[in-house]
């Protein structure tokens, strides 16, 4: 595409800095049409599932929960220990593979249609803001005007219903970390008694609060490093909201009643209007767009007003508007989804293979073998389990192994509380004639309702290996 230095100046700076360096505040319009509805539905399942799911329950527990301070986890109904955080790593690997592919093939598709970011800013925040102030032009002419009555009321009650709603946000935020139980005694019980989660609370309100309010769009360009990778995955063949400037250029404004001889665009600047990150598209692809889509909404618009062809701004690939070609399957989209594949087997046998309880036997340190008067040999062990279940469960123990007695220290099983720990003592026996070696291998059952539910393999130490004669 064939631009002049003067409009390749946007290169210089984003569209949020002005000349002096200061913040350029974005005015959009209000987007309208097919895609900005599809993201309006899309948008309320997301905020239904975001605010119902701290009351779901599984087993008494919630269904999810990362109460990162007591090192806790639970996806769906599923208790997650520090023991499992290999499989939080290898759920995070397969997590940032994924985007990565999703980026090569797709853009920023997810920053547009899925980030939390965007939903509450666009969908929430920015909706109550054009029912307070108006739209674009009315919000400009009111942040202008003097303060008089009408501006003290619309300005105050925005900032309380931003305050509400980012309050409203927090503590469902914080139910996920400590649980909605918790945030309800957190009420019930009053600030004294809760004051670690008061003052998480206030963090969250006001961290929700200065974004929504003030920062806005500088969270995807300043802070969110996913549209930094975005310059390093995309290539020819990815996804973008694109301009097809091969039928757009020349642009030329529109004149009524006369023959056309210029590019389809004519130029009104609505894409660049409704943008919420405040880009013209038509300069092509850079990193501040977020593929929402509302520049295809707005010049789609304009195409069926002036009787011309829409798809002039459309979600395409850069190859697909230079030459018409279509979505290509290149070698980095089989490279990345071959990893993900691998990594989302080995992540899905890990889960299935994942038991209830898990067991950990040593023999108890310090101590070697035990002669017996019978002519048997005893060492004594530890074991310590855990329950990741929500209930309490009685765990016993049996020889798995074609030799050996296994008798327990005290009780003859071992009750674990649910989402606890406990340990217990037992014996093994072995008599003399069956040890042949310095360590002698032996498998043991762990079982709870009958039900064997792991097998722990430890070694018999025995006196020296005698000697064969002949």
């Amino acid at each position: 595409m064939k631009t002049t230095d003067s409009k390749e100046s946007f290169r210089d700076s984003i569209a949020t800095i002005d000349k002096e360096g200061g913040r350029a505040w974005i005015y959009a319009q209000q987007p309208k049409g097919k895609l900005y509805n599809k993201r309006s539905v899309l948008s309320v399942v997301y905020l239904l599932v975001f605010f119902i799911l701290p009351f779901i329950k599984a087993g008494g527990e919630p269904l999810f929960l990362a109460n990162i301070t007591e090192r806790k986890f639970i996806l769906f109904g599923a208790v997650f220990w520090p023991q499992d955080m290999f499989l939080f790593v290898l759920g995070m690997l397969t997590f940032i593979v994924f985007i990565v592919l999703f980026t090569v093939v797709f853009g920023r598709l997810f920053c547009g249609w899925a980030c939390p970011q965007t939903i509450f800013m666009e969908m929430v925040f920015r909706k109550i803001e054009f029912w307070i102030e108006g739209d674009a032009g009315r919000q400009k002419a009111l942040n202008k005007q003097k303060w008089d009555t009408e501006k003290i009321i619309k300005k105050s009650s925005k900032i309380s219903i931003f305050f509400l709603v980012s309050f409203i946000i927090a503590n469902t935020f914080l139910a996920y970390i400590i649980g909605m139980d918790e945030v309800l005694d957190m009420y019930n019980q009053g600030l004294s008694q809760n004051l670690g989660a008061f003052i998480s609370l206030i963090i969250f309100t006001a961290v929700f609060f200065f974004v929504y309010l003030w920062f806005r769009e500088q969270v995807c360009i300043v802070v969110c490093p996913y549209g930094r990778l975005q310059g390093v995955l995309l290539d020819r063949n990815s996804i973008i909201v694109g301009y097809d400037y091969v039928r757009g250029e020349p642009r030329e404004k529109f004149k009524k009643n006369e023959e056309r001889k210029a590019g389809s665009c004519i130029d009104c600047g609505q894409c660049a209007k409704v943008c919420p990150i405040g880009v013209d598209v038509r300069n092509g692809t850079q990193l501040e767009c977020i593929n929402c889509g509302a520049c295809i909404d707005a010049c789609n618009h304009m195409m069926e007003s002036v009787g011309l062809p829409k798809g002039l701004i459309r979600f395409d690939s850069e190859n697909g508007i230079a030459s018409k070609q279509k979505l290509k399957i290149t070698s980095r989209m089989i490279a990345y989804s071959t990893v993900l594949l691998l990594l989302l087997g080995v992540l899905v046998t890990l889960l299935l293979s994942r038991t209830d309880v898990e067991a950990s036997v040593m023999r108890t340190p310090g101590l070697l073998y035990q002669e017996r008067t019978n002519d048997s040999i005893s060492n004594l062990y530890n074991i310590k389990l855990i329950n990741k279940t929500h209930s309490q469960l009685p765990v016993t123990l049996k020889m798995e192994s074609d030799i050996g007695l296994l008798k327990m220290v005290g009780n003859d099983s071992i009750n674990v509380k649910k989402e606890n720990v406990a340990s217990g003592e037992f014996f093994i026996v072995l008599n003399r004639n069956q040890i042949k070696n310095r360590k002698t291998k032996l498998l043991i059952g762990v079982y709870s309702h009958g039900k064997k539910i792991e097998t722990i393999k430890t070694n018999f130490l025995g006196p020296v290996l005698q000697t064969a004669h002949h």
